[in-house]
């Protein structure tokens, strides 16, 4: 039988991105199968997971510092093409952060690894729904420049799963939450309507991923006797150089697994942040 760390490190680092992407469908349906070996009496979850820090990727697209990008909007296919290549990118660097997670962190329960497993399959999904968008305007993946930060930041908190779970998916991914449901008006009202429903779809399946991200940082912080509210924003100012900014999608958000004194705090700090910006 094979095994479920051995298959998510070999898709990790396939370099070519069609082949990860059916790497990655296939490992899923294999897992769903019962196929993968996992538990004691496999002699790899008993080997300390490789410190893989970079993910097997194509030349393309050229990775550049965010500051180097040219502006994304709805003005032009151009500009167009440019957002969603940035989403597209976003879910290629999704689905190597959950087979990374997969592989990285052992001895845990299966939903574990059921929910990131499933994670990788819907960003692989999600991919391919973007990746048909780039492709209708006229490009494909690659054609643009994009930034590595979500990636970098997986590598920051790579050796402490309650620093993964909460940087990588309640901080930055849930910034997904609030941004997608304006894009998604945006391609309506330029008559793109298969790019809207494909963000609809994206945007509800990201409530479950970072609700996943919830879960399993707050069972790390039962496991360390931690409490999760204050842990999570010493996380923050340990690993970020200012506070999530604002507006923030309350509703969409809670749903994630967010709690009302969390989103009030993640409010009231926007606000701070916004009052001392005014006084400049």
């Amino acid at each position: 039988m094979k095994n479920l760390y051995q298959e998510a490190k070999n898709c990790f680092l396939t370099v070519d991105a069609d082949e990860k992407l059916e790497l990655s469908l296939e490992i899923a349906g294999a897992w769903d199968g019962g196929l993968l070996e996992w538990q004691d009496g496999d002699s790899l979850l008993h080997e300390p997971p490789l410190q893989l820090n970079q993910p097997g990727r194509q030349d393309k697209p050229v990775l550049v510092a965010v500051s180097k990008l040219k502006n994304r909007g709805f003005k032009s296919v151009q500009q167009r093409a440019s957002l969603i290549h940035a989403l597209v990118h976003i879910e290629m660097t999704a689905v190597n952060l959950a087979w990374d997670s997969v592989y990285r962190y052992r001895h845990l329960p299966k939903e574990y690894y059921d929910d990131w497993v499933q994670t990788a399959r819907e960003e692989t999904q999600h991919f391919y729904l973007l990746r048909q968008s780039l492709r209708d305007m006229g490009y494909d993946y690659g054609d643009f420049p994009a930034h590595n930060e979500l990636w970098q930041m997986a590598v920051n908190t790579a050796d402490d799963l309650m620093a993964r779970m909460a940087i990588v998916h309640r901080v930055l991914e849930a910034r997904a939450l609030d941004v997608v449901p304006f894009s998604v008006d945006k391609f309506r009202s330029i008559g793109d309507s298969k790019t809207a429903d494909a963000l609809v779809i994206i945007a509800n399946d990201e409530i479950g991923h970072v609700n996943s991200g919830a879960r399993w940082f707050r069972y790390r912080c039962e496991q360390e006797q931690l409490d999760p509210h204050k842990m999570f924003f010493t996380l923050i100012k340990k690993y970020l150089k200012s506070t999530p900014r604002g507006p923030f999608n309350r509703e969409a958000r809670m749903k994630a697994g967010f709690s009302l004194a969390e989103m009030q705090e993640l409010e009231r700090l926007d606000a701070e942040y916004k009052q001392q910006r005014k006084r400049r």
